[in-house]
């Protein structure tokens, strides 16, 4: 075994100062829970996460040898989409449950061409492009809009109105 592999068994949503070396990630490579990564400088890193995480950009991996690895979002394929009424067509993306970066004059999301097709058709412009993609937290603190499919219980016939109407 090499003595150059490095171990992370804990992350932390910000750096405590001891920043020594980054691993830059997609968004779903920032989604693991045990996964054997290479650094920015070449090093090999055995994230051991108690659990699977949501590891956001700027969040950092503690590691057993001291020090910490923080994390970045990689650039990647996304769709950037403006609108004169940018709202609107937040809206339509949010109702389908897609992460969303929501910037003040576009959005960004994951490559998707029936979402694509739909926002064609409501007159927003889509182009295609490559950047870092660190969409929005969800409403619970966590940023995955799909956490039903990754461990969460989720009982059929919930009443999902929490009481609003009385």
């Amino acid at each position: 075994m090499s003595a150059s592999l490095l171990t992370a068994r804990a992350y932390h949503g910000h750096s405590h100062g001891a920043v020594t070396d980054h691993v830059a990630l997609t968004y779903e490579d920032r989604f693991l829970r045990r996964k054997v990564l290479t650094t920015v400088s070449g090093q090999s890193l055995l994230v051991d996460l108690p659990q699977t995480t949501s590891l956001d950009h700027g969040g950092v991996l503690v590691l057993e040898e001291g020090g910490e690895i923080e994390v970045l979002a990689a650039p990647e394929p996304l769709l950037s989409i403006t609108s004169d009424n940018l709202t609107r067509i937040a809206w339509h993306v949010g109702n389908r449950h897609t992460p969303c970066q929501i910037e003040p004059a576009r959005l960004l999301i994951q490559p998707d061409h029936v979402i694509r097709e739909m926002l064609r058709h409501l007159g927003a412009e889509v182009a295609d492009v490559t950047e870092p993609f660190t969409p929005e937290g969800g409403a619970y603190g966590h940023g995955r809009t799909h956490s039903h499919e990754h461990g969460h219980t989720h009982h059929d016939g919930h009443d999902h109105s929490h009481d609003h109407e009385h």
